[in-house]
């Protein structure tokens, strides 16, 4: 195999080869909204004063934009000036965070007592600003898989190894859009048709052709079996972080900050700019990308600019046991990335059955 894989590299979201080889079970997952929990874990405390109410909003089947404009209506404040962190999953049980701004005529008791169909607020208190984007730390994910079948003595070795090694940190498919529907419309818009008229619309369809560029790389890197290694010209990340820096060569040293997950090799998120990685690490992505020239072309477009993604996400705090034939998992994975993820390494058919919206 040469330093760029076999033949072209496929960018079909379903094409996300799995890094600790097929997975030995099947199971149900998603049964019930209760099979799924995610709590979010903001990684800071409320203030306690200041002119906004951070809520904590129990959610079940309900999605976070939805929530959301239910929370604007009934508390009587505008729908743009409501605050929240990241999507979470409709088809599950979640926790997260909105805020809400106060008034003389609305109290933070009334806050509190806040509820409908599908959520309800648990915890109110004061702070001093509207919670943005991307503000959350990580989410706290808490699984229950019915039903496991197949191997599971193969299963009690794979998920210690999951917890050692982390998985490749693929975009889930809840990112295509059904049916890979946004970045259908991403190829057709770089092919020369009309954008999207709606200005979200056209923004999951950017998402989506830039999270696929990356899973082609990740592929690439799956199957060369250096996902969770570092390359000459890596651009490496920090943990937890979006800084990173070129490594021209890989040491003892940063080897072992790898292989302690402190670092980890990245992957592009394409945009304007060139690219940060160089020699073998860029060679890996130069196959995926000079295969799309259209797809480039668009984001580079639309002014999106060169960033990166760690190639490999660590399964925080990994906890497994079976009750009966179901299988529990709890782990917590920082924010933008996807249960699914894990899923996919552990039981078969985990990414076909993946839907909502992971953050």
């Amino acid at each position: 195999m040469n330093a760029a894989g076999d033949g072209p590299p496929s960018i079909d979201p379903s094409a996300a080869p799995e890094a600790h080889g097929t997975p030995p079970v099947t199971g149900r997952l998603r049964a019930t909204p209760e099979d799924f929990r995610v709590d979010e874990v903001l990684g800071f405390e409320p203030e306690g004063a200041g002119g906004h109410a951070l809520l904590v909003v129990e959610k079940r089947g309900a999605n976070s934009g939805w929530v959301a404009a239910q929370l604007a209506r009934s508390l009587g404040v505008a729908a743009r000036d409501v605050g929240w962190s990241g999507q979470k999953d409709r088809n599950a049980v979640t926790r997260q965070a909105y805020t809400i701004p106060l008034a003389e005529r609305l109290p933070l008791d009334a806050c509190l007592a806040a509820s409908g169909d599908g959520y309800r607020v648990v915890q109110a208190a004061r702070h001093g600003r509207k919670l943005r984007p991307g503000s959350h730390r990580a989410n706290r994910f808490a699984l229950r898989v019915r039903d496991v079948a197949g191997d599971l003595d193969a299963l009690r070795e794979r998920l210690p190894a999951i917890d050692r090694r982390g998985v490749p940190n693929y975009f889930g498919p809840q990112r295509f859009g059904r049916g890979g529907g946004n970045l259908a419309r991403a190829r057709a818009w770089a092919a020369g048709e009309a954008p999207p008229r709606e200005r979200a619309v056209r923004g999951f369809a950017l998402s989506a052709a830039r999270s696929a560029i990356f899973n082609a790389v990740v592929a690439q890197r799956v199957r060369l079996g250096h996902w969770d290694r570092l390359l000459p010209g890596e651009a490496v990340m920090l943990d937890g972080r979006r800084s990173f820096f070129r490594a021209a060569e890989v040491d003892e040293a940063l080897a072992a900050r790898c292989d302690a997950m402190d670092v980890h090799p990245s992957g592009p998120l394409w945009g304007r700019g060139e690219s940060p990685a160089a020699d073998a690490a860029r060679a890996v992505e130069a196959v995926v990308t000079d295969a799309e020239p259209a797809l480039c072309a668009l984001l580079e477009a639309q002014g999106l600019e060169q960033e990166r993604r760690a190639l490999r996400l660590p399964v925080r705090d990994f906890a497994w046991s079976m009750e009966g034939m179901d299988l529990l998992l709890a782990f917590e994975l920082p924010r933008g990335t996807f249960a699914t993820a894990v899923l996919h390494e552990i039981v078969r058919g985990a990414w076909a059955d993946a839907d909502g919206a992971e953050d």
